[in-house]
């Protein structure tokens, strides 16, 4: 309805674009998570059905938006970083956060079945999303990092609240004043009290997952059968450390480090 009376209402909208040259990430967070894990009956302090599912709603949306360089996600969370040259729909905050929360979202309800088959959906799950700039390299390193930290140290605590809780006999409460005012090494001795090794402790629960992007080749049939190797890019999931150098090192195509050696090179 081009040239109408009612065309004036489009001056209300406001522009939302993002900062060109930084980079993005939109982090997408369970809402109402506690509720929604107790009347599911997920397992404490972790469920690797949970994290599982999470992993395969991530995967949907980096699969379906190639400008993600990477993304990482612990509990109920998950953070995608979009490149610093991204163009997705001009770079709208508004697009960006809506598109991929309902895309996350609907993965998560469409693959439930897949990882929970004795478990009825009893609701529908809502996550809420956001986006923020950063303007270095160093500084979304840095961002990640804060999100695996924060990964570590929650499920410590979780992990010996939970023990406590379940071979400990205390309550909750008990559990929780227990622990106040603990540190890494007190934790580590409560879980050996116990007979735990919190190192034995699966990588998935004390690092959380990432997901990149790698090249594999894969064989294609032709119509005359002839068998070809083709290269394809497929998004992987792991669970390492991505603090440390050593990772970024591998990887040197998220930061476009390889791209800026092959020019130099020409």
């Amino acid at each position: 309805m081009a040239n109408s009376r009612y065309e004036y209402v489009r001056n209300f909208e406001q522009p939302d674009n993002l900062l060109p040259s930084t980079w993005l990430v939109v982090r997408v967070d369970g809402k109402g998570f506690t509720k929604f894990t107790t009347k599911h009956e997920f397992k404490k302090p972790n469920d690797i059905r949970a994290l599982d599912l999470m992993n395969r709603a991530a995967k949907v949306v980096m699969e379906n938006m190639d400008e993600i360089a990477i993304s990482y996600g612990q509990s109920d969370e998950f953070s995608f970083v979009f490149s610093k040259d991204a163009k997705a729909y001009g770079r709208r905050a508004s697009k960006l956060m809506t598109l991929l929360v309902s895309q996350f979202t609907s993965a998560y309800v469409f693959y439930w079945s897949e990882f929970f088959p004795d478990t009825k959906l009893q609701f529908p799950p809502a996550f809420d999303s956001r986006v923020v700039m950063y303007p270095s390299d160093r500084i979304m390193r840095d961002y990640l990092c804060w999100r695996q930290v924060d990964c570590h140290i929650n499920n410590m605590y979780n992990t010996c609240f939970w023990t406590l809780v379940d071979k400990g006999g205390i309550t909750p409460k008990e559990a929780e004043k227990r622990l106040s005012g603990t540190f890494k090494k007190d934790k580590h001795e409560l879980l050996y009290g116990f007979d735990m090794n919190y190192n034995n402790e699966l990588e998935i629960f004390k690092k959380g997952s990432v997901l990149v992007r790698d090249k594999v080749f894969v064989d294609v049939v032709d119509r005359q059968n002839v068998v070809t190797k083709r290269e394809k890019t497929v998004v992987k999931i792991k669970h390492c450390d991505i603090i440390k150098d050593a990772f970024w090192k591998e990887h040197p195509e998220i930061l476009g480090e390889e791209e800026t050696r092959s020019e130099r090179n020409e």
